[in-house]
């Protein structure tokens, strides 16, 4: 675009002057601003520098030799092309093939062409996942060769890598929506990138309906909505017929292979066709995906344990085995970058690299040097079934977009192979187009509670891309409702405008918000912050007795939430030290990032001048105040132990038992949980033994009896109730009897005092001092 045309257009002569005033104080001055070149010239001129446009530093090596392989990504040919239409439309709709380097560039072509921090704004690119945001963030910033955390930063839940200087940050669409709660048409941004939108994850589809309408309001934001797959249309039709630009991946072609059969066993399978790709096919780095961290530790496992013993028997190269899910600290994710070991001797086979990964190396992560890709055709999906109130994560088929990104992935750097461990037929006719939005299968309680915090009073009405179910919603409001985060109009009422600043579930929160009244609110800010965090118990499959022996040390009589607390305390009381968690069992970075969302939880709390409380520990009343404390929160999560020797669910009548990893040696009657998992079995998790009565307390609306089914915890909570009756009836026929005992107390008293009066009158001496007065006056 030339200089001429920068007068008809003013968001472009705004640009220009910008420019012109950066350029004229940049530490670089034979970069400053020529009139007659395009943007795109400018910044290219800006990335071939020798001196850093942010910085003021000389360009190191590193920064040179990234940038010829950036040159060579297929989205620098669409760079021009990008820039005209960002420049002329609000609103912009990209789908970029795998590998075509959107999400490490577009965010920089914006903020060269931008330049966000001249007017103190900053460009934000969302990611679904914190792994693809902490990883992409730190890509990013070697790419502009700045330092994490200053120009280019992320933020993730309970974890800000950012400072004043960030002009770029990439965050977790659940962060995004967060900040939108304070800054309802996200003032500090000039720019909002949602990546990976195809992925349709709840934060993601909530985030597209508020940008659409803060769109309207500020013409002045810039938006760019990025997908890997080819549902644009719908995505176009969504955003009032945004222009298209559509980036080619850097792909070869990939060759598919289907098992004759169904497998029994796919992880079986999967070691198998790892194994055999090792020993027979060509030099290439293997991709497998399972579902998640317990499957892929087996995995990783049994592909060593198995190729080690190959390898003694044949001249087969070395084997590394690196393995991929968001638990994972971030130095071992960077494992998955590492090169394929190097052959041992000039004569042997050259190594090979496998990386077992959850589906967020499907989109998230690009991973160079993968050629074969396994698919058992599995992932972890989020469903929820809002009749039974239940939530929970199930190993579910993939739909067949999901299976075409995963073969993707094989065709990165040269022609490569997919294994899918499941037929063509099953394929072609049972998998799905695509995968369900994650809005119609979860629960909604902490989205309408963001959505009524930032002031989207009409639920109905919101303009989501696919609404979900109204009995889902109606969930979501009842929820909000018992736990009086909203009134009966349907209003945010006070304590739900503080629930709402908590980063967690509604249950969780209302806990925290309790525990003041309980004198516990320090040690419920400890179990809340070990809840958050991945499972802090590690249990390697060669050590689980000793494991287990080590977990009895902390458990706790009455429950697993207790448990958690007695592991938080023994952490801190051996000052956070890495080598005791090792030898007790224990995942340091578990602890250590429950020890930091404690911190950030704590930081809420003290703003909201929540109380900061503790009951004596000696007290007998200690442990007894922290369980009612949880049982506030979660009175909707009760079961009662029937005769039968199962647990049943309070309202919902769901058979259940306590899950294997339980710290409970003994079955309590009366339970709440934190957690339902469905698996071969219904289990309940972080299970905490209570009082009946408690519930009774907790809420009374949830609890009127007469709405519930019939079962043996219905006829127990009955019997308490009754005796509370006869008990109140009692003390009002009590108070009522003292207080007419009372009234015949005065008026006998009456009476006696009249019969004293009466009998003084009679009295002897006082007639002898009358005689003797009368007697007197007459002398």
């Amino acid at each position: 675009m030339q200089n001429g045309e920068y007068s008809n257009n003013p968001y472009l002569a705004h640009l220009s002057e910008q420019n012109n005033k950066f350029y004229s104080n940049s530490h670089n001055n034979s970069l400053k601003y020529q009139p007659g070149k395009s943007t795109e010239e400018s910044q290219l001129e800006i990335e071939n520098a020798s001196t850093n446009f942010f910085t003021g530093n000389p360009y190191t090596k590193q920064y040179k030799d990234i940038l010829k392989k950036r040159i060579q990504l297929p989205v620098f040919k669409k760079r021009a092309e990008f820039l005209n239409l960002i420049h002329n439309n609000q609103i912009l709709i990209l789908v970029g093939e795998t590998g075509s380097g959107k999400t490490t560039q577009i965010p920089q072509y914006l903020t060269l062409d931008l330049l966000p921090h001249l007017n103190g704004k900053m460009i934000a690119c969302t990611q679904p996942r914190r792994v693809a945001a902490t990883s992409v963030a730190q890509r990013v910033a070697n790419e502009m060769d700045v330092q994490l955390g200053e120009q280019v930063g992320y933020t993730i839940r309970f974890e800000d890598c950012t400072s004043n200087n960030t002009m770029l940050k990439y965050l977790t669409d659940g962060m995004l929506l967060r900040e939108s709660m304070t800054d309802p048409t996200l003032s500090r941004y000039s720019a909002i990138i949602l990546d990976e939108a195809h992925e349709r994850t709840l934060s993601t589809d909530i985030l597209m309906g508020l940008i659409k309408e803060i769109s309207s309001k500020r013409k002045d934001l810039k938006i760019v909505v990025m997908s890997a797959t080819l549902e644009a249309q719908k995505f176009q039709k969504y955003f009032n017929d945004a222009p298209l630009l559509m980036i080619p991946g850097r792909t070869y072609p990939v060759e598919i292979f289907y098992t004759p059969e169904p497998e029994r066993d796919y992880l079986d399978s999967t070691v198998k066709t790892a194994l055999q790709i090792h020993a027979t096919e060509p030099e290439g780095d293997i991709l497998i995906f399972l579902t998640g961290e317990e499957e892929i530790e087996d995995a990783c496992r049994k592909i060593k344990l198995q190729a080690d013993r190959m390898a003694q028997q044949s001249n087969l190269g070395p084997l590394k085995v690196v393995p991929l899910y968001s638990s994972l600290p971030p130095n071992a994710q960077q494992r998955i970058f590492e090169n394929a070991p190097k052959a041992e001797t000039p004569d042997s086979r050259p190594g090979r690299k496998i990386v077992v990964s959850t589906n967020i190396a499907e989109t998230s992560l690009t991973i160079d040097g993968i050629v074969y890709v396994i698919d058992p055709g599995f992932s972890k999906q989020k469903v929820y079934n809002p009749r039974i109130r239940v939530e929970s994560l199930l190993v579910s088929p993939i739909s067949k977009a999901a299976a075409q990104q995963r073969a993707g992935r094989a065709g990165r750097t040269k022609p490569g192979k997919c294994f899918r461990l499941y037929t063509e037929n099953a394929f072609k006719d049972e998998l799905q187009e695509q995968t369900y939005p994650e809005i119609l299968r979860s629960n909604l309680g902490t989205v309408v509670l963001q959505l009524k915090k930032i002031g989207i009073d009409d639920l109905v009405h919101f303009d989501f891309m696919d609404p979900p179910a109204p009995e889902t919603l109606m969930r979501a409001l009842e929820l909000l409702n018992y736990l009086g985060a909203l009134d009966d109009d349907g209003e945010l009422t006070d304590l739900g405008k503080k629930m709402s600043e908590f980063p967690l579930d509604p249950q969780m929160s209302k806990s925290l918000m309790e525990s003041p009244n309980h004198q516990c609110s320090n040690e419920i800010l400890s179990i809340m912050a070990m809840l958050s965090v991945p499972n802090v118990f590690m249990r390697p499959r060669e050590l689980q007795r000793e494991a287990d022996a080590a977990k009895v040390d902390f458990a706790h009589i009455d429950g697993d939430h207790l448990t958690l607390l007695n592991v938080f305390h023994a952490y801190r009381g051996h000052n956070s030290d890495q080598n005791w968690c090792w030898d007790h069992f224990l995942q340091y970075r578990s602890l250590k990032s429950a020890d930091n969302v404690r911190y950030q939880l704590e930081r809420i709390m003290l703003r909201l001048k929540i109380e900061m409380v503790s009951t004596d520990f000696k007290s007998p009343s200690y442990y007894v105040n922290i369980r009612q404390a949880i049982t506030s929160g979660y009175f909707m999560q009760a079961a009662h132990l029937e005769r039968t020797g199962h647990y049943l669910t309070m309202k919902d009548n769901q058979v259940v038992l306590l899950h294997p990893s339980s710290s409970l040696d003994r079955k309590p009657e009366w339970v709440v949980y934190n957690e339902f998992v469905l698996t071969t079995k219904n289990y309940i998790r972080n299970v905490t033994e209570i009082r009946p009565e408690w519930l009774l307390d907790s809420c009374p609306s949830y609890y009127d009896l007469s709405t519930f089914p019939s079962c043996e915890g219905k006829r127990e909570l009955e019997k308490i109730v009754l005796q509370r009756i006869a008990k109140e009836k009692y003390l009002q026929s009590r108070a009522s009897r003292k207080e007419k005992s009372g009234k015949s107390k005065d008026k006998s008293e009456k009476v006696k005092d009249k019969t004293k009066k009466k009998k003084s009158k009679d009295d002897p001496e006082r007639k002898e001092r009358k005689r003797e007065k009368k007697l007197d006056s007459q002398s």
